[in-house]
């Protein structure tokens, strides 16, 4: 069996203070674009994403799918 490393809940808080940071210098596409790419998102919410709106829509907006590849293997959005 797999182990898989979460990103620790004080990890994602650093990042989300870092992109708050930024959108109040009025860096608001660059803060969304952080928030998407570091923070990983969480399987079970990746797999309603996919299911509802499709795997073109993960990959082209960049969301960081290192837990989901981990949970569901590295081939996951193409099956």
């Amino acid at each position: 069996m797999q182990t898989v490393t979460k990103m620790s809940i004080g990890e994602r808080l650093d990042i989300a203070q870092e992109s708050f940071a930024l959108e109040a210098a009025g860096k608001k596409e660059e803060a969304l674009v952080m928030r998407m790419t570091k923070i990983p998102l969480e399987p079970w919410l990746a797999k309603i994403i996919k299911e509802k709106v499709g795997a073109d829509f993960l990959r082209d907006n960049r969301y960081n799918l290192t837990e989901v590849e981990a949970e569901f293997g590295s081939d996951w959005l193409d099956k």
